[in-house]
Order: C-alpha cells, then structure tokens, then sequence
C-alpha cells in the first residue's frame, strides 16, 4: 500500500507550510486573537492569488483542476501553522457539494465565484440532531426558510452561505446571499478562532435555481468533517514536533527530560496517535477524492481524530508543565483549536453514534 504523496503534492504541501510559516507572526491564532473576522484579509488575497481557493475545482470554473485530496494537503498546513482561515469552510463544505451535486449553471456561478476569492460558509444540519435547524417550505417553484443554523463558522466574512434545511424531513442545501433579507447573524463568545455565528433565518426566499441536488446537504458534512481531520492532523503533528524539541532541550536533575522514561512514553503515545490520525483520515479523504461511498470512513475518522488530537494536546502539556498551559506559550492556542474543531461537523459520540447505526445493531 503506497500512501506517499505525488511530487505536485509534496511541492503543495512544502510550499504551503513555508508560507504560512512566515505569515504566522501576522495572520497565526495569536494574532487574529480578538480580530472580529478572525482571519487576515491580507493573508486571505494571498491564498487567492496563488490558486488555493480554486486548487480541487475543474479549469472551466476558475479552478486548477485538482481534486479534494489536494486542497486537504492545504488544510493540515493551515493546522499545522495554526492559521485561521476561511478557506475550509469556502472549499470544502462549500465547494466540493456544489461540485459534486450541482448543475452545470450553478457550478459555473457559484464555484468561479469562490475560485476568484469570494468568502462562503456552510451551516449543516447538526449531526447528533439531523432533526433540528432551519426548515423550508416550497412557495411555488421557490422557497422559503426559517429557522437558526447553528455554529456557522467565519459567517461574519462570508458574503454567501450554503444551508442544510430541511423540506418535510428531507434535507436539502441552499444557496443564498449574506446580506438576503431576514438573515440575521448572532456572533458566538467561543474559544473557536473561526468567529461562529448563530444565523437566523426569518421567512428567507430561495429562488428554485438556487437550490442544490437533494445529496447536497449531507455532502456538506461529509466534505466538512473529512476537511476538519485534515486539519486537526496538520495540527496534532505540530503539537508532536513542539514536544519531542522541548523534551530535548529543557533539562532537569542535569540531562535533558527526554532521556526519562515517562516522557519518552509520552511522546511514544503522541506519536501513535498522531500517526493513527493521518491514516485514517487520509483514507477517508482518498475516498471522497475518488467519489466513493465514505460516509463510513468519514465518521471512523472524525470520532478518532476528534479524540486523538485532544489526547496529544493533553500529553503535550504533560511535557511541558506549568509553561505550556499559558498563552504566552503556543501549545494554548492548539488546546484550544482540539476543543472547537472535535466539535465541528459532529463530535466523537455523534459519529460513534453513526457507526453503530451503520453496523444494524440492535
């Protein structure tokens, strides 16, 4: 089994990590800090100019012509340099839906649009409560929605968003300005660095031609969570490589901490999982990448990482001690990014809770 990356994607991914590397300073966690949009507009036209925001669409829509798998090398970079970007929510739970389940005139509007930078974010029906969140009603050919989608993520950026409602019980994805009248936003205090909003939908019309095919709600979810994995590896990799540096070169009783056999477990452990996490999630994302069935694989690799990434970041701090646990020291902002992102797109029980459904027991 050759899971080795391409020399086009090792060249994404190696590019990628080298600049936001150098854009951490400015556009990283600790500099977005209290910024309202949570992002750098300047690091944003950036991406933009360099392609990653058309990196997994088709040529004739602005694109690049690569896949999902692709744009996933973008996302563990942005983990990995804890950078706060709308360009997870604007590609994946965005994008890729409208690529994979929209109609030719609407991939031609919508994915050319986000190719050329425009901000776009999903709000999909909660996982562990698929019942929930706004509903539509038909008003014609049209229709109307009302509700609150909850958790929507960057939505004070976003100039479009893609919402999962409901049509009597059936999930359905629409696509509908920021600014339509009736769409309320409610900014969320949360230790997230992706600004969340509760959105509020009051009697919110949907032309026809601005809705999506009827698997298009659950892609949102699926593109989503897999995207978040990528992500949450990228980022449990850092909190790896920032522990096993601080075990060498922090020293105690006269040798480094690292040749103690408690902290090499530690770091054995952080290593496993950090490992267990690539592999499951990059299984999961191949699949999607191949247009197969991966709902299976999605929710596998969203309750591991989810807890995985959690485990390293509390091990880390393990190492680390009193230092690591204030926000002067990096390995805050990633505990904080473990708790918010294993939330995103359903958390640990909610895909246990999947998994069981799909394995028909009693």
């Amino acid at each position: 089994m050759d899971l080795s990356l391409t020399e086009d994607q090792e060249l994404v991914a190696s590019t990628a990590r080298e600049l936001l590397e150098s854009r951490a300073a400015t556009a990283g966690a600790r500099a977005m800090d209290g910024d309202p949009s949570g992002h750098s507009a300047a690091l944003w036209k950036e991406m933009v100019e360099l392609g990653w925001t058309g990196l997994a669409f088709p040529e004739e829509h602005g694109g690049v012509g690569g896949d999902f798998l692709d744009v996933c090398l973008l996302f563990e970079q942005l983990g990995y340099a804890q950078v706060p970007s709308p360009l997870l929510t604007s590609v994946a739970s965005c994008g890729m839906p409208i690529t994979r389940h929209g109609s030719p005139d609407q991939r031609e509007r919508w994915l050319t649009a986000i190719s050329e930078g425009q901000i776009a974010t999903a709000a999909p029906l909660p996982w562990d409560r698929p019942g929930d969140g706004p509903v539509a009603a038909p008003d014609g050919p049209d229709f109307v929605l009302n509700g609150t989608a909850e958790f929507v993520p960057f939505a004070t950026s976003a100039e479009t968003l893609l919402v999962a409602a409901r049509v009597n019980d059936e999930p359905r994805a629409f696509w509908l300005d920021a600014s339509s009248a009736g769409v309320a936003l409610r900014p969320l205090d949360t230790v997230g660095m992706d600004r969340p909003c509760h959105v509020d939908l009051s009697d919110v019309h949907v032309p026809a031609a601005d809705v999506l095919g009827t698997d298009a709600a659950h892609a949102i979810s699926l593109f989503g969570a897999a995207a978040t994995c990528a992500e949450m590896v990228g980022a449990a990799q850092r909190v790896l490589d920032m522990t096993v540096r601080y075990a060498t070169e922090r020293e105690q009783f006269g040798r480094p901490i690292g040749s103690f056999q408690a902290v090499q477990h530690h770091c054995a452990d952080m290593a496993i999982d950090v490992l267990g996490s690539r592999f499951i999630a990059y299984e999961a994302i191949w699949r999607l990448s191949a247009d197969r069935d991966a709902t299976q694989e999605v929710s596998m690799a969203k309750a591991w990482v989810s807890e995985a990434y959690e485990r390293v970041c509390a091990l880390g701090h393990q190492v680390h001690g009193a230092i690591g646990f204030t926000q002067e020291h990096d390995l805050h902002w990633f505990s904080q990014h473990a708790m918010s992102a294993s939330l995103a797109f359903g958390d640990g029980d909610a895909h246990y809770e999947a998994l069981a459904t799909n394995l028909d027991l009693p």
